[in-house]
């Protein structure tokens, strides 16, 4: 899945994928969803203005995992001065930042010292047993372009990056966790739609992490797999993929599909959360090649947003493929009938959409 959104042409997405990041999408959707069914509801002037001040607590909540500074309170409450101190900040910045976290429930604040809730040090946190820190620093991330929106609705192309006060090689730790992040909670349920699985050799396309081989692997013992992607990410895949122990069952293949062939022999391609990076032109190419590498009868199933025919449903794919065009250079998200043709033309003789999903897990399964 991680393949070329972590180059430097387009290090960005993965915000529609599950968890709680997911969560918090969905709620949006949902609220949009049920706005525009209800005939008889009408926006209000506060409606509207609580739809735009959202970016307040999201900039609070992801400039605080930027700075770390959940890691650094869990250790010990602190005053702001003291915390200024470690994170090298502002004082009177750091003071207003940590009363907005306090008033938003993310931080208890008690006479002049701040401390971190069990329940928030368990989710934004570097140890903490459901940590989020990569999704919400990428998310961040993605705030930043999503501001620059006029720009590019005039221009036709993606602001230029520019990188976090974290520096670059740790917007690109934090996209590589943020994969994990949204795909992790949801691996099962997604691989259970698929039915019996009765692959040998899996292909895993833009792999990223390694969480969709891992769970490929678990679910099918007797099968092997080849990751393939990006040079840089290889060393966190293999890690990943050794903690595991599956070291002995997955092949690590660097590359780029823009520009590489894909390894040949197996009979099961995954291409989780890649399509919409690309445009449709860029898609038939792709689908191409692994049409080509591909054993014969092998199968391929992408698993990404289908929009309906209006493009307007569901809601967060709308609102995705925004995120796409302040992202990417030619990016988006399609219909049923594109991936149809799409694939039809790259060779495959039959396409089926298998689960409709409002978000991410849409599968579409090509033979």
């Amino acid at each position: 899945m991680l393949s070329h959104l972590m180059s430097v042409r387009a290090l960005t997405l993965g915000c529609a994928e599950g968890f709680l990041l997911q969560d918090c999408r969905v709620c949006w959707a949902y609220h949009f969803q049920t706005k525009r069914e209800d005939m008889s509801g009408q926006w209000t002037v506060e409606e509207i203005l609580n739809v735009v001040r959202a970016f307040q607590p999201a900039c609070v909540l992801t400039v605080a995992a930027e700075l770390d500074v959940f890691s650094v309170l869990c250790k010990k409450p602190m005053t702001a001065k003291s915390l200024a101190g470690k994170l090298n900040s502002d004082i009177r910045a750091t003071t207003i930042l940590l009363d907005a976290l306090a008033a938003l429930g993310l931080l208890a604040k008690k006479g002049d010292k701040f401390s971190v809730p069990a329940e928030v040090a368990e989710i934004l946190t570097e140890k903490g047993r459901r940590n989020i820190l990569p999704a919400v620093r990428h998310l961040g991330n993605c705030l930043r372009r999503w501001s620059q929106l006029a720009q590019v609705t005039q221009t036709g192309k993606p602001p230029d990056r520019e990188p976090s006060i974290r520096g670059e090689a740790a917007d690109l730790a934090a996209f590589i966790g943020a994969m994990d992040n949204f795909s992790a909670p949801i691996v099962c349920q997604v691989i259970d739609c698929l039915g019996p699985l009765t692959f040998r050799r899996l292909l895993d396309i833009g792999g990223g992490p390694g969480t969709w081989t891992i769970a490929f692997l678990r679910a099918a013992p007797g099968a092997r797999a080849t990751l393939f992607d990006l040079p840089e990410v290889m060393p966190l895949a293999r890690q990943r993929i050794a903690d595991a122990g599956l070291s002995d069952r997955v092949s690590l293949v660097a590359g780029d599909f823009y520009v590489d062939d894909l390894p040949a022999g197996a009979d099961f391609a995954w291409l989780s959360s890649v399509a919409h990076q690309n445009s449709r032109q860029q898609n038939r190419a792709l689908f191409a090649k692994i049409h080509a590498a591909l054993r014969e009868n092998g199968v391929l199933v992408i698993r990404d947003i289908v929009m309906d025919e209006s493009r307007t449903e569901p809601v967060a794919g709308a609102l995705f493929a925004v995120n796409m065009l302040v992202g990417t250079e030619s990016g988006g998200t399609y219909t049923f009938g594109e991936f149809q043709q799409d694939l039809t033309k790259a060779g495959f003789k039959k396409v089926t959409l298998i689960p409709r999903d409002e978000v991410m897990s849409c599968l579409i399964r090509a033979e």
